[in-house]
């Protein structure tokens, strides 16, 4: 992960007219018309000093020259033209049929050349042949302050070699098209005339541990604490729901860990060393019980937490990881970081106002009869 100094590639485009692919540094979060909800976020994350992979994204302008080139827009239309969503059969059949039409393109040859070029050059940075990455998608509607569309597209872990890689980013251009995607925009009235996908190609953490952490407590909206939930291997076990994870409460002042439950963690994700894919497996017996994070990590994470809250100025939704194949005190990474869009949107009360300082937020835990050192 942590990569040595190698030239990037030159982004080939005419002046004025957006690249159809860019590194996540030279992204920031006004980027989202360009690169969707959460590569800007991860461009924005890197510019601000914080841990996190590195990778390059398929912009919306590389999208829209995929999408044209390969013709499928008016079959897409037809597709689903008349289809109602409330009919999940019928949305069923259309989505399969047109995410399949999607898939069966090909790139446009310059197009395909300049992913291929960034995916070698990434591998460069990271000192490792055919880097193993996530390919995830980045709707440009997605991980926005007022309208969270996350989970709605495709995210696929463990991908290796430029074809897997082209593959699967077709699968996430196409994901744009699921049934609940298809219902979800209908819902809100969203025109798909006018939707995009960026698709972001991450390097992978190969994780010992990872899930997700709030900087506001999910449960309750109490802004004076961190909440991280953890279990072994990738974090898809946790995002997913397939199992409970350890449940920490940090203390947002002190950093002192105020609440654990250590839960039984009977699978998570990790990587298959013979298929290189990403399997589920049984979390042996003697570990299903066992701590997933040590403290000086739940730590760490919390601390890296506020920074983030502190640069967004909001409550933030995050998933990390702690790769196993770097020393501790360097090795837990930011994988996505988007606005918290459940409590963050609930007008405070009359006698709530916000905590403007240390000692504001150890008075209210004071007051709520929560421990603060």
């Amino acid at each position: 992960m942590q990569v040595p100094s190698v030239d990037r590639p030159p982004v080939r485009h005419v002046a004025h007219v957006p690249p159809p692919v860019c590194w996540f540094e030279d992204c920031h979060k006004d980027d989202v018309p360009l690169v969707g909800g959460k590569c800007a976020s991860l461009g924005e994350l890197i510019n601000a000093g914080v841990r996190v992979p590195p990778g390059f994204a398929l912009t919306t302008e590389g999208f829209r020259r995929f999408i044209a080139a390969a013709g499928v827009a008016e079959a897409v239309r037809t597709l689903l033209a008349g289809v109602d969503t409330a009919d999940l059969a019928a949305l069923e059949a259309a989505s399969v049929r047109i995410r399949r039409t999607i898939e069966a393109q090909p790139f446009p040859e310059e197009l395909e050349d300049e992913v291929a070029e960034c995916y070698r050059q990434l591998s460069l940075r990271c000192g490792l042949p055919a880097v193993p990455v996530a390919v995830r998608s980045s709707a440009t509607a997605e991980d926005l302050a007022d309208a969270s569309f996350a989970g709605q597209q495709d995210t696929y872990l463990w991908i290796r070699g430029i074809d897997a890689v082209l593959h699967h980013m077709r699968r996430c251009i196409s994901s744009l098209y699921t049934a609940r995607a298809i219902a979800y925009r209908a819902a809100r009235g969203i025109d798909d005339d006018t939707l995009a996908i960026s698709v972001g190609v991450q390097k992978m953490a190969n994780a010992f541990a990872a899930g997700v952490m709030f900087t506001i407590h999910p449960a309750n909206g109490d802004r004076s604490v961190i909440v991280i939930d953890s279990n072994f291997g990738f974090g898809e076990s946790v995002v997913s729901g397939e199992v409970t994870p350890d449940h920490f409460v940090v203390n947002k002042v002190t950093l002192d860990i105020i609440h654990r439950t250590v839960s039984r963690k009977l699978v998570c994700y990790t990587v298959d060393p013979k298929a290189q894919a990403s399997i589920a497996v049984e979390v042996p017996s003697e570990r299903q019980q066992v701590q997933s994070l040590i403290d000086d990590e739940i730590t760490e994470l919390a601390w890296m937490g506020k920074r983030i809250e502190k640069h967004y100025g909001r409550p933030m939704d995050i998933e990390w990881a702690v790769d196993k194949d770097l020393p501790s005190g360097g090795n837990i990474f930011i994988l996505q970081a988007r606005p918290e869009t459940v409590w963050s949107a609930r007008a405070r009360t009359a006698d709530e106002r916000p905590a403007t300082s240390a000692m504001d937020y150890i008075l209210t835990a004071m007051l709520a009869g929560k421990k603060v050192g």
